[in-house]
């Protein structure tokens, strides 16, 4: 919670801006004069449009709000904008959480084409540094109808730079707490038809324990690499052609205890492969070749040198696509594409080489009905060489009731198939004893362990496995609000609701004779996660803006509030309490989802100082992890993460053309929760330096 000592930061914080302001433009500021080249977003609609006149919610974060904050992670910008939080997981990766749903349920794009990875369902963030993006877009809101699986939640686009006009580069270094050092640079080349950008990144760190006293650190010391390219030819005004690249790779110690140490590796590659046409003003096209490769490994040796254990991943992931735009006129358009995604993934503890295959194809309409008017249709077609073909209409409708006000709305089907590891994953802990089966392997290992006289019961027939593991599937409804009142003032509201079926979950099939369960994957509940997102944007001047954002989230099990409303539930407050029979109203919600958000940022610059500062906070209010008092359900009788708020404060100075020179602190009143959050390391002290060329 905020104490007494922060309102006093804030009062301070204000007071200087005010004194500033006031001294620097005689107090009153002519909003008129301040212009902004309009914002272009790709991702929506997979053509360029403005972001003020899309019909679906869309946020974007330019490149010098991510500079002047100096963040080098793509997890550290996220978790400060509405509605997104970063979630740690298993491996000490972080994932996101959009509009309440989780990580699993978002995908994450760089220029355009897919990240994989998702060893535990979750895709880590943290291994992508921010040195060489452009700007990073967040649709929310299904989204299958252009990018099929995974889109159910929502898109993260991560735009890179491309080459542009001369010769240019910068070399950044951060080094803050924890030993940790992020040193980048870019080089930009371009000249008439051919271009050149190149990204090189190291990050180490010793990483951080906030346990102390045990024989593991929280985060266990690690380095790694980033390198990425972008070639460029323009054969002519009408085709053009792209080639990037980019390469990943990570060092970290793995410690289970004082006599079992060994090191996790990461390896991470992508190409693309682009040629763009166009054939006269209406018609244009672009082929895209893409392929890309995740591997990790990791082991630990007891202290005699012996292996104890030993993992490999190795996903593989290919996709040629074509696409069509066609210009009818001004005011109408479509847009269409086709192609085919191919999967592969090698595993230990996994039941053989599963491998996926999906043509697909899909197509867009996007018409200005009139000046106030524009609406968007689409859908996408979507075979699957295991699953039920999947089709994902979209609609969506922008109206401006005049230039200060405009509603929009849209609704879209999104859906994620079954991953490798809901399917095919037969893994038994060699140290505690449980297994977890994949939903495919459970009517062969099931047998077999019974043989092995390894099961006391089946608690699940058989023959509850014989059907497939249907995909999950969502339909994400968002009404928004755009109110401009004056010219440097932007308010926003958007009401969201997703309802997801088919949701998939895990539960106990079998009972081993040492105590353990047998896990395994099924189809069961129906989940609605709905809510409120406010954001508000105010230049007091071009050198004073303010930015905020509210999110109101409730996420349910619809099965659980059927469950509640039957009066079937009881609790104890107490082991040695009477239980009681709890009301509908007595119902949280789902593990890990906050019923407030909020952030609020400042962006304050001095001209004649050449300085920049910013102070960015963020608030998540309290939220529950586990089912405490065992009833199977989150109720508000259950144990609580308390709710923290975090603050950041930058400074950064330019010393004449070519120098900047930065401070902050991360988490300036060192907020830590040891148990229950894992990814707040605590305070984080930092400098930095910037060189352009």
């Amino acid at each position: 919670m905020i104490t007494n000592n922060r309102a006093l930061i804030f009062i301070w914080f204000f007071s200087i801006q005010t004194a500033f302001s006031q001294s620097a433009d005689q107090g009153v500021i002519d909003s008129i004069s301040i212009k902004e080249l309009p914002e272009i977003v790709i991702t929506a609609t997979r053509t360029e449009r403005q972001l003020t006149s899309l019909p679906m919610p869309v946020d974007i974060v330019t490149k010098e709000e991510i500079s002047k904050i100096n963040s080098v992670r793509l997890s550290d910008i996220l978790n400060e904008q509405t509605g997104l939080i970063t979630i740690p997981d298993f491996g000490n990766g972080e994932g996101i959480q959009l509009q309440g749903l989780d990580s699993q349920y978002t995908l994450i794009l760089i220029d355009g084409v897919p990240l994989i990875g998702r060893r535990a369902g979750t895709l880590d963030l943290s291994r992508i540094s921010v040195g060489n993006i452009k700007q990073i877009e967040i649709i929310k809101g299904a989204s299958s109808s252009l990018y099929g699986n995974e889109a159910l939640g929502g898109v993260i686009n991560i735009i890179t730079e491309r080459p542009q006009e001369g010769f240019n580069g910068d070399v950044n270094y951060r080094y803050s707490t924890f030993n940790s050092h992020d040193l980048s640079t870019n080089l930009n080349f371009k000249k008439e038809k051919i271009g050149l950008s190149t990204f090189f990144n190291r990050f180490s760190s010793n990483g951080y324990d906030l346990q102390e006293g045990d024989l593991v650190n929280t985060v266990e010391e690690f380095y790694n690499y980033t390198l990425s390219n972008k070639l460029t030819y323009d054969f002519n005004k009408r085709t053009k052609f792209l080639l990037s690249g980019r390469l990943y790779y990570q060092n970290q110690d793995n410690v289970a205890s004082d006599s079992l140490r060994g090191e996790s590796q990461t390896r991470d590659w992508n190409t693309l492969l682009k040629v763009d046409h166009i054939f006269n003003n209406k018609l244009d096209a672009y082929l895209e070749l893409y392929a890309t490769n995740y591997q990790s490994e990791e082991y630990l040796n007891q202290a005699s040198g012996e292996r104890f254990t030993h993992s490999e991943f190795d996903q593989l992931f290919l996709r040629p696509e074509i696409r069509l735009n066609y210009q009818v006129n001004k005011n109408n358009s479509f847009y269409g594409g086709a192609g085919l995604t191919h999967e592969r993934l090698e595993r230990d503890d996994f039941f053989g080489t599963p491998q996926f295959s999906s043509p697909y194809f899909y197509i867009q309409y996007d018409g200005t009905i009139n000046r106030n008017l524009n609406l968007i249709l689409g859908a996408r077609f979507d075979s699957h060489s295991v699953y039920k073909s999947q089709f994902s209409p979209k609609g969506a409708i922008r109206y401006s009731l005049n230039h200060k006000f405009a509603v929009k709305a849209s609704v879209g089907y999104g859906f994620k198939t079954p991953d490798f590891r809901q399917l095919y994953f037969d893994f038994s802990n060699a140290t505690i004893g449980y297994t977890v089966l994949g939903y495919n392997a459970v009517t062969t290992r099931i047998p077999q362990l019974e043989s092995e006289g390894q099961l006391v019961s089946i608690e699940v027939p058989l023959s509850d496995f014989e059907n497939d593991l249907k995909p999950e599937s969502s339909i994400g409804y968002n009404l928004g609000f755009e109110f401009n009142p004056v010219s440097n003032i932007d308010l926003s509201l958007n009401l969201f609701r997703n309802d997801i079926n088919n949701l998939i979950d895990t539960r106990v099939v079998a009972r081993k004779t040492n105590g353990q369960n047998v896990f395994s994957y099924y189809n069961i509940n129906r989940v609605t996660t709905q809510g409120v997102e406010f954001n508000f944007s105010y230049n007091y001047s071009e050198d004073l803006k303010l930015t905020g954002g509210y999110q109101l989230l409730y996420a349910v099990d619809r099965n659980a509030l059927d469950v509640f409303d039957e009066g079937l539930v009881f609790a104890r407050t107490s082991p040695d309490s009477p239980t009681f029979r709890l009301e509908v109203s007595d119902y949280f919600g789902l593990l890990n989802r906050s019923r407030h958000m909020f952030n609020f940022k400042v962006f304050y610059t001095i001209p004649e100082w050449k300085v920049d500062v910013n102070l960015r906070t963020t608030y998540r209010s309290k939220y529950g992890i586990v089912d405490s008092n065992g009833n199977s359900y989150l109720d508000r009788y259950d144990d609580f993460v308390n709710g923290y708020s975090i603050i950041d404060i930058a400074i950064n100075k330019k010393i004449k053309k070519r120098y900047k020179i930065g401070l902050g602190a991360d988490n300036i009143f060192n907020f830590t929760d040891p148990q229950n959050i894992t990814n707040v390391p605590g305070r984080i002290l930092y400098s930095t330096i910037n060189v352009n060329f």
